[in-house]
């Protein structure tokens, strides 16, 4: 099991950027496959963006593609993600997880750890 903290929200104008991190704790964090979730007020956790143990493979829900850009720093047991030219509906609380497996889902309940969320507020 690993643990997650996430950081770098904020409250911003749209167009903005921000770039969220994920810090991860345990010695397996690198055979993980990591995932961005976020929660808007009165809604479903929704899927953002994954990236492989390998980091090669990325995915992203298409409200983000093309905005949005997740990496991973095997180093610092760090997963980030780049959020660019954001918009009033991307504000939400933005949650890292962590899949030991490589099935590729994308559903919130196939995670096996989840972070607190940090709060993104885009205003118009």
């Amino acid at each position: 099991q690993v643990q997650l903290v996430e950081s770098g929200g904020g409250s911003v104008q749209a167009g903005a950027s921000l770039r969220l991190s994920c810090a991860a704790s345990g010695r397996t964090f690198s055979s993980y496959r990591m995932g961005w979730f976020r929660q808007a007020p009165g809604k479903e956790h929704e899927f953002v963006a994954s990236i492989s143990w390998s980091g090669v493979s990325t995915y992203y829900a298409d409200s983000v593609k093309g905005r949005f850009t997740i990496s991973r720093d095997h180093t610092k047991n760090t997963v980030y993600l780049q959020m660019n030219s954001l918009k009033p509906e991307d504000t939400a609380v933005y949650y890292c997880a962590a899949d030991p497996t490589a099935r590729g889902s994308m559903v919130w309940s196939d995670f096996r750890s989840w972070g607190q969320g940090t709060h993104v507020t885009v205003s118009s």
